[in-house]
């Protein structure tokens, strides 16, 4: 293995990934957008990738073999990630290992299910984790209404969601990339629990020592508060998309594939949360 590319290396999933690689003596390219900010994480060395903007490709994808590929969350039509993949292809690249969504392979709604129809038409040995909802999007993208208003304000109504930690997520791949027999598969990585939001809440209230309840909206409130707090259309149309989902009761299921691929269960959202709570507020870290 000459050396793996990790698109969104400095994001949840890339950042513990690129550390994943180094612990298995594997080097890797911190693909970044030209001109970005953000550290690059430790044992990688940068280059510049611009998914709109093919003169950034050659570089990019020089001198290695292997790709960790994850879509921008503003670029919502798969056929944005077709002139990427048709490089990867003219490249040799060995191996595509393609974070996509939980789902994403019956659902056309939303974009990684494009993006799964390209890499499978492109003749690229191809590798799909289709990760349930992360941890992370609490800490993340509501992270604001839950240490400020003491709310979940998402319109996911009474369903179950399982959800996953992304530093397994990032395990989950690192084993991919390393190891052989994943090519033309599909993995459904989630944790072992699904839980409803008011669930979420009441763990969150217990970890940070404060009332956070589920407000439970509606998916026109949602789109409204979204849309004020500075969100581009495409980004919530896409989020409003992925808890229609779990207010439908089709994010509640899980699989052992994570078990099967890493040897251990995945943490569960009680751990997490633990190890997070600082980050919400927790009473504890207010002194």
């Amino acid at each position: 293995m000459n050396s793996v590319l990790v698109t969104g290396a400095t994001g949840n999933v890339g950042s513990p990934l690129v550390a994943q690689l180094g612990s298995r003596g594997v080097s890797t390219k911190a693909a970044m957008r030209p001109l970005g900010g953000g550290a690059v994480p430790d044992g990688a060395t940068r280059t510049d990738l611009d998914f709109e903007d093919p003169g950034t490709f050659a570089a990019a994808l020089k001198g290695v073999d292997r790709v960790f590929l994850m879509r921008p969350p503003h670029l919502s039509d798969a056929a944005t990630m077709r002139p990427f993949i048709e490089a990867m292809r003219d490249a040799g690249i060995a191996q595509v290992v393609f974070m996509s969504v939980q789902g994403a392979g019956t659902n056309p709604f939303v974009p990684h299910h494009g993006i799964e129809s390209l890499l499978k038409k492109s003749g690229l040995n191809w590798t799909f984790l289709r990760p349930s909802f992360f941890m992370q999007n609490l800490s993340t993208t509501h992270l604001a209404e839950i240490r400020d208003r003491d709310e979940i304000f998402v319109p996911a109504g009474g369903g179950r969601t399982n959800f996953i930690d992304a530093a397994d997520i990032a395990e989950a791949a690192a084993v991919c990339l390393t190891t052989p027999g994943h090519d033309r598969k599909a993995y459904e990585i989630t944790g072992s629990e699904a839980l409803t939001y008011a669930q979420i809440a009441e763990t969150l209230s217990t970890t940070c020592s404060r009332p956070i309840v589920y407000a439970r909206p509606s998916a026109k409130q949602f789109k409204a508060r979204m849309k004020e707090a500075g969100h581009p259309d495409d980004f919530v149309s896409v989020m409003s998309s992925i808890y229609a989902l779990a207010r439908f009761g089709l994010t509640a299921g899980t699989t052992a594939d994570f078990e099967r691929l890493v040897g251990h269960k995945p943490a569960t959202f009680a751990e997490w949360a633990q190890r997070t709570a600082g980050c919400f507020g927790a009473s504890d870290e207010q002194g």
